[in-house]
């Protein structure tokens, strides 16, 4: 009998789920189809809606959840309303670890626009938050690198993983989504050599038709990826396919199994055709299995 085969049913044991403060009306599916204490994140894309993403969080706590609400630094005004919310998280629903980072709005609001500049606040340690997301981008991210030089999210990694360090926080990073293990591999071993720790958790896209991957590629600005699902899209036969990620979560359950010196901690998964097609197809992954050489 050889080792254990590790599956990606069991690669998604270790997932946590990205919702929008308008998902809370589905707390009862998550409820239905997550074990307690899974690792909710609560996007924020509308500023208007802070309100929303708090009593999101509070459902998620109540609920039995762990929410991790967005703070996209350029939906925050300045170091008093980032105080506010950050206080309404801590106190009204206990959270303790955020996703800090720069958010993908053309203008900024207020004061900022970048993670860094939230975390100089000061606002962070000071209300007791433990553990700190830090957005990554495998392929990318255009609104950065073209003011600022590709080597600029490098530099802002580092920036951002010395700051966590040094004030003892949990640091880890979440990716935007994309759809191959290889080039996300290549990424992650690059940090590792330019001295970025931080376990990576990787953006999946849940179960959606090609046209829905479409639209939200083009929001969220991924590149090789975009490029990938756009030809996709050109066989006009295709555009309501379904697409499913059960071949990328394969790749990426392996080289967490097998590769974990280059610490792929988790898929991050995007619901994007909706939670009843992601967790149906979620629980028709095969889990552990043992299997003769």
């Amino acid at each position: 009998m050889s080792a254990p085969h590790h599956s990606a049913g069991e690669f998604l044991k270790k997932a946590s789920v990205e919702i929008t403060p308008k998902q809370i009306e589905k707390i009862a599916i998550l409820q239905a189809n997550l074990p307690p204490g899974t690792r909710v994140f609560i996007a924020l894309l509308d500023p208007s809606e802070v309100e929303k993403q708090i009593e999101a969080c509070v459902a998620l706590r109540a609920a039995g959840f762990e929410p991790i609400p967005h703070v996209p630094a350029r939906f925050v005004m300045d170091a008093d309303d980032l105080k506010n919310r950050v206080a309404a998280f801590t106190s009204k629903a206990k959270v303790n670890t955020i996703l800090a980072l720069g958010g993908g709005a053309p203008n900024p609001i207020g004061k900022f626009d970048a993670a860094i500049q939230l975390m100089n606040t000061g606002v962070f340690e000071a209300h007791g938050i433990k553990r700190m997301g830090i957005a990554g981008h495998p392929e990318g991210n255009n609104d950065i690198t073209k003011p600022h030089g590709e080597g600029a999210l490098l530099k802002a990694l580092k920036e951002k993983q010395a700051w966590i360090k040094s004030k003892g926080i949990e640091g880890f990073i979440a990716t935007q989504f994309l759809f191959e293990a290889g080039p996300l591999a290549l990424w992650v071993e690059g940090l590792r050599r330019e001295g970025i720790e931080f376990p990576v958790f990787v953006g999946v896209p849940g179960p959606a038709s090609i046209k829905t991957l479409v639209k939200y590629a083009a929001l969220c600005g991924v590149g090789n990826s975009a490029r990938l699902i756009r030809k996709q899209a050109l066989n006009i036969t295709k555009l309501l396919t379904v697409s499913e990620p059960t071949e990328f979560v394969e790749q990426l359950s392996t080289l967490h199994f097998e590769k974990p010196e280059i610490g792929i901690a988790g898929p991050h998964v995007y619901p994007f055709g909706g939670f009843d097609k992601l967790f149906e197809w979620w629980k028709s992954q095969p889990t552990l299995t043992a299997h003769t050489a």
